[in-house]
């Protein structure tokens, strides 16, 4: 027996995990990612709060998960090339890119586990 979700199902169930800190238009990223993530690989997910907070984490901007994940001489090393905001911009995309799914969307990113 099964229940299929709708995206606003999902997202609820995703933005009222008090423990994964997801705002609602990140509830509906998220949300929306898994859904094309079924339709691309014909494999059906379950609806799993607890494993999705523990996969995903939302950032309010790539500066932000960096400031998270590097210390200031890491960060520094990986931007040493950068001439502008937006070289490291890219850089820290491309890193992120390179490692895991970046989901973004109008007022942050999603980044999974790595």
């Amino acid at each position: 027996m099964k229940t299929t979700l709708t995206t606003y199902d999902i997202a609820n169930a995703l933005s009222n995990d008090e423990f994964a800190g997801f705002s609602r238009a990140g509830a509906f990223a998220l949300a929306e990612y898994l859904e094309e993530y079924e339709e691309s690989t014909g494999e059906e997910l379950e609806l799993d709060v607890i494993a999705i907070r523990c996969e995903f984490t939302e950032f309010e901007s790539i500066e932000d998960w960096s400031e998270c994940h590097f210390s200031d001489d890491q960060l520094e090393e990986l931007l040493e090339d950068c001439k502008t905001m937006n070289d490291a911009h890219d850089i820290l995309t491309e890193y992120i890119e390179e490692r895991a799914q970046l989901i973004r969307f109008d007022g942050g990113i999603i980044v999974s586990q790595f």
